[in-house]
């Protein structure tokens, strides 16, 4: 393309954040940044959708420096040798980093090469009727209405809505239209026990001393859907000072002269400019982290308020959940226009209350729910197109790292782990997919997602295993998170990735997952050695019966029973060390000698069959296993291809051989003949040729 002047620049340094220098090859394509070492050993891959920022900086002696900061908070400083080469990628990065039009994202272009991936995979995950049906709606206190069919009652909520069944059209009508952005009172959760709803709705837009009677009676219809309670609550997520000073503007919120049997609650959420300002404070404290004391990196992270205001998103849903058990209580939330603070209490509020959302479906559809259908704005929040970076702000990156909060505290209640939520963080960004583009449902069937991009949640179907809990157990339990200053913590693996040296190279899950597959293998293994063992007693019983009872009238060749009984040797080579291999000399050894199966009971040849086998096969024929699989604890590029591994790739282990790979190279599964159950597992290409062939 024009665009790309240079396509591949030599003698290039790169340097992390640590101070680490590394000189090798940039290459520039339409996709991503490529940087690779002399040797071909070491590569850096970034993605033009993930730069949240170039910054050109001031000639040097090595050359021209550009500074290029990540949404995945990564941060690296490339020193070009030629000022116009430099140029030339600066130029094509800034073009590709910042697309005018959503058709220009990378997902419109994308097509899998090494995925066996679908287009249609995943966009069917989510159906919000029958999300509702599993609350056990419509009832005879909710019910679904179409009035939103068309996007014309409000136009960035999903077109299904749950209201009371007293509603009346002109109450629901009256009060979208009382509703900043049309955003009326809806459901968002009911619970089946104590019949207590979440509603989420936007400000009034009643000023000083307006007022709505539609508006109104739909605030009663939510109460009188709830016949456990006689008071709602509304929670305000925003600072009351803030939401005052839009009173002034004519929006505000609800006068409790207007609204009978309703308890306030300002929580004091602060809006998207201070959290975007917040997250830029703490990000120049974890930048300069190798250069500052302990002591200056804790004040600097106190400074930020990051941690402060995680705190304040988790004590918000812990109270909306309190009042759903403990009182029993409706509660109706919102913020400004609904779609971020909102979004970010009512799912985290959910994911407390429902063990369904700590499932990796259930946590998906819970996004669908009360993120893409009701309206976050991600093109907008996540800067996915040039836009004003006022819209910018971390709602979600907060919501995910609040969860990652809760996974500490309860690391058995999560079916999925924390690549999971990094993974989910990094493709919300990265436009690869179209899960996320657009700011609504509407925008979604207008662009025909579906149709003209892959899902991401097929994506990360086809590779599950990479976000299973292995620690997770199935329970109904309510959580009640410990939201004090000293259970809060700083998300390492989210902004400290990149920096090896801080954070290890692998987490405890992998090494946890590692040794539960290895268990299953060796436990699968033990398992065939038995059956066979079995099978000699069985064999050994019945040639003493034959002998006790005459000779057989089988061919004259048919053995005695010594000769089918093991010897030393025959043993050894049944041992589960896979370096003890039968020699060509041992097979042929005189106890080994053919049998013929026709003389045994059926029981005797069925077992054989099902493992595949002739009876000359019992003793000579064991298959070998990699009783020591290699230790990941020091591998950081595949033992095929040689491709770096990244922190947040997982490494595979090969079933059959041990060894470590990439997920490219072991993309492959088959039963092992090592193993008696024909589960398919992980191997290598290798070892699939081998057991194939």
């Amino acid at each position: 393309m024009d665009i790309i002047q240079t396509t591949q620049v030599h003698g290039v340094s790169l340097k992390s954040n640590l101070g680490k220098k590394a000189r090798g090859s940039l290459y520039v394509t339409t996709t991503h940044l490529i940087f690779v070492d002399p040797d071909g050993v070491k590569e850096t891959w970034i993605l033009h959708s993930h730069i949240s920022n170039i910054e050109k900086l001031p000639l040097n002696t090595s050359g021209a420096p550009l500074r290029i900061r990540c949404k995945t908070f990564q941060d690296v400083t490339i020193v070009v040798p030629k000022e116009k080469e430099c140029h030339d990628v600066y130029s094509a990065l800034l073009h590709f980093s910042n697309p005018e039009k959503i058709e220009d994202l990378y997902a419109f272009t994308y097509s899998p090469q090494t995925e066996k991936l679908t287009k249609t995979a995943g966009w069917a995950l989510f159906d919000i009727k029958s999300e509702y049906a599993r609350m056990g709606l419509p009832s005879d206190l909710w019910t679904s209405t179409s009035m939103n069919n068309d996007y014309k009652l409000c136009d960035t909520y999903p077109n299904t809505l749950f209201v009371p069944t007293s509603a009346t059209e002109e109450t629901i009508y009256g009060s979208s239209k009382f509703r900043s952005r049309g955003r009326l009172p809806v459901l968002s959760f009911y619970h089946k026990s104590t019949k207590a709803a979440i509603c989420r709705c936007s400000q009034p837009l009643g000023g000083f001393k307006g007022r709505c009677p539609e508006d109104e009676s739909m605030i009663q219809a939510i109460l009188k859907s709830n016949p456990e309670s006689k008071f709602l609550y509304i929670v305000d997520t925003r600072p009351k000072i803030n939401a005052m000073a839009n009173r002034a503007a004519g929006k505000g919120y609800e006068s409790e002269d207007f609204y009978d049997n309703v308890k306030f609650q300002f929580v004091g959420i602060e809006n998207i400019h201070v959290m975007r300002q917040s997250l830029y404070k703490m990000l120049e404290v974890v930048n300069d982290s190798p250069k500052l004391s302990f002591g200056a990196f804790i004040n600097g992270l106190e400074a930020s308020n990051w941690l402060k205001h995680i705190k304040s998103v988790m004590d918000t849903s812990v109270f909306i959940a309190k009042a759903i058990i403990l009182e029993k209580a409706s509660v109706l939330v919102h913020c400004s226009d609904g779609w971020d603070r909102t979004a970010q209490t009512c799912s985290l509020a959910s994911i407390i209350l429902d063990p369904y959302y700590r499932t990796i479906h259930g946590f998906q559809v819970l996004i669908e729910k009360e993120w893409l259908s009701f309206g976050h704005k991600f093109t907008d929040r996540c800067g996915l197109l040039q836009s004003d970076q006022k819209e910018f702000s971390p709602v979600f990156l907060q919501f995910l790292e609040s969860i990652w909060q809760l996974l500490e505290q309860f690391p058995f209640c999560f079916q999925f782990n924390e690549r999971f939520l990094l993974t989910l963080h990094d493709h919300v960004h990265s436009c690869q997919f179209g899960t996320f583009l657009g700011n609504c449902e509407r925008e979604r069937k207008e662009l025909e997602l579906s149709k003209r991009t892959y899902s991401l949640w097929g994506y990360m179907w086809q590779n599950i295993s990479d976000y299973a809990n292995p620690l997770y157990r199935e329970a109904d339990d309510i959580l009640w998170p410990d939201t004090s200053p000293q259970s809060i913590k700083f998300w390492r693996a989210m902004y400290n990735r990149f920096d090896n040296d801080i954070h290890p190279r692998e987490s405890l899950m992998d090494s946890l997952s590692s040794i539960i597959d290895h268990n299953d293998s060796l436990q699968d293994h033990i398992k065939l050695l038995e059956k066979r063992i079995e099978l000699l007693k069985k064999i050994k019983t019945h040639k003493s019966t034959s002998v006790t009872n005459g000779p057989a009238t089988s061919s004259t060749n048919s053995p005695t029973l010594e000769s089918v009984e093991p010897n030393t040797d025959s043993m050894n080579a049944l041992s589960i060390n896979s370096d003890v291999t039968p020699s060509k000399e041992e097979e042929t050894k005189e106890g080994a000698k053919q049998v013929n199966s026709e003389a045994l009971p059926p029981e005797i040849t069925t077992a054989l069959k099902r493992q595949g086998m002739q009876l000359k096969d019992l003793l000579t024929d064991v298959p070998s296993l990699a009783v020591q699989w290699k230790s990941v604890r020091d591998v950081s590029q595949c033992s095929s291809c040689a491709a770096p591994i990244a922190f947040l790739d997982r490494k595979y282990h090969c079933w059959n051989c041990g060894e470590v790979f990439c997920r490219r190279c072991i993309d492959r599964q088959c039963s092992l003949p090592a193993h008696y159950s024909e589960n398919r597992v992980p191997v290598c290409k290798k070892c699939y040729k081998q057991i194939q062939g």
